[in-house]
């Protein structure tokens, strides 16, 4: 998805969420049928991120954030070391 999807949002009962144009219940644009799409949180709950598998709803850095994939490993810097000038 284009735009970051929201893990808890305020009232999902008033969107559709079946695109990226996340429509008014009422005023549904994508064409995906007449009705509306329900949110993941209104189908299982606040927790509803950590049962199943949501890789292609959620953001690699949302999945971070959540701790569903463990953060990269930052590389070892090196030290900075002053060498004397010489003249």
């Amino acid at each position: 998805m284009a735009k970051k999807f929201p893990i808890h949002p305020k009232n999902p009962e008033r969107i559709c969420w079946g695109c990226d144009k996340y429509c008014k219940s009422n005023d549904l644009q994508c064409g995906n049928g007449c009705e509306r799409i329900q949110h993941p949180t209104e189908l299982d709950g606040p927790d509803w991120y950590k049962t199943g598998d949501w890789s292609n709803l959620l953001s690699t850095e949302q999945q971070i954030e959540l701790g569903l994939k463990p953060a990269p490993e930052a590389k070892p810097k090196k030290p900075h070391i002053k060498l004397p000038v010489s003249t």
